[in-house]
């Protein structure tokens, strides 16, 4: 009886360590479930962000409503966060089941170090009871086998059966939780490494928008110098027509009145001629001057209409960059610990592209 009963408490010692063990993996996974719950609810913030920033960006107007790289590195970064959204849920799931397995074998172990320990103290007592002991008495059909009894093999067999079963479902967890980590290593460092890189498409577009916006200023800039040469030129054309139009008067005058001559004195004599070569000098020039003038003040109108063009342009860059900016600022929240941004990093960067000064604006 006593060799059975230290080989008893071998068994009930390894079940012992083998149900610590289950514990210890019981809690590990459900820490790493908890910080895949936390992970996953941190991944909602990161969707609305992105999300927003394409809603925002959708609202550009006119030619600045394009399908660019960050559009583009946008909508990638949100398929990415929605895959490792089914990912973290699928693998939660998992360890909710792994769970619910490992609690059910721990039921089992736990049941088999308590039938272990009862039995222990039962025979352990039989070894301190001897003849002069007072609770021994006869007992009725004490040479009876219960129904439920097993063979001693048999009962081997089931404590080696639960040892294999508590050992393959502790290896089993380890393996899980480390590839369940694993897995959540790799899908925070997919998402940090697409917002890098959505990150940089948008301070790329917004350089390319802020020198497009410089070239346009500097267009509008030389188009109103233009228009404001046309103007004074316009002036000056409708001043002259003006005074062509009097030397007319005075020269169709002049013939008007030498109509007036009495007698002989009515002749076509060489001041006639030239009178009449003089009305018809200042009627073509008349004529060359309002074609002159309608020209001006067609490229005149047609400058106004391209400034105007511009101004449209330039109003649509300036809404475009400030949505781009914006965009930026807002996913500066997305980085955390040594990956957090100043709060003026968009600005500064603008800075020190100098695209303010790449086309410097000429002086009136």
């Amino acid at each position: 009886m006593l060799a059975l009963l230290i080989e008893l408490s071998r068994w009930r010692d390894v079940l012992q360590n083998l149900l610590d063990k289950l514990l210890s993996e019981i809690r590990s996974l459900k820490d790493e479930k908890a910080d895949a719950e936390k992970e996953l609810e941190n991944l909602n913030y990161s969707l609305q962000v992105t999300a927003q920033c394409i809603s925002m960006r959708d609202c550009r107007r006119g030619t600045e409503l394009t399908y660019d790289e960050a559009d583009t590195e946008l909508k990638k970064e949100l398929c990415v966060i929605e895959n490792v959204k089914q990912s973290l849920t699928s693998r939660i799931q998992a360890a909710w089941e792994k769970l619910n397995r490992l609690e059910e074998v721990r039921f089992k172990v736990s049941l088999e170090v308590e039938d272990k320990d009862e039995t222990i103290k039962i025979d352990k007592e039989n070894l301190s009871l001897d003849r002069t002991c007072a609770n021994i008495s006869y007992k009725p059909n004490a040479l009876r086998t219960p129904k439920d009894a097993i063979s001693y093999e048999a009962w081997l067999e089931h404590c080696q059966y639960t040892k294999t079963l508590a050992d393959n479902e502790s290896n089993d967890v380890y393996n899980f939780r480390e590839s369940m980590n694993v897995m959540r290593e790799r899908a925070r460092n997919d998402i940090k490494a697409q917002q890098d890189v959505t990150d940089f498409s948008l301070r790329k577009r917004i350089y390319q928008t802020q020198k497009g916006r410089n070239e346009l200023e500097w267009q509008k800039l030389k188009i109103q110098k233009e228009m404001e040469t046309m103007q004074k030129e316009i002036v000056r054309l409708e001043d002259a027509l003006l005074h062509k139009a009097d030397s007319i008067k005075c020269a169709e005058t002049r013939l008007e009145n030498r109509t007036y001559r009495p007698g002989f004195e009515l002749c076509r004599d060489e001041v006639d001629g030239g009178l009449k070569d003089e009305v018809l000098q200042l009627r073509q020039t008349e004529k060359d001057l309002k074609n002159t003038l309608i020209d001006s003040k067609g490229v005149y109108n047609n400058l106004e209409s391209l400034l105007l063009k511009i101004e449209g342009n330039l109003d649509d860059k300036e809404h475009s960059l400030a949505t781009d900016v914006m965009c930026l600022d807002m996913r500066a929240t997305l980085k955390t610990g040594d990956r957090t941004r100043l709060p003026n990093e968009t600005d500064r960067n603008i800075v020190l592209t100098r695209m303010e000064k790449e086309i410097p604006l000429e002086t009136a």
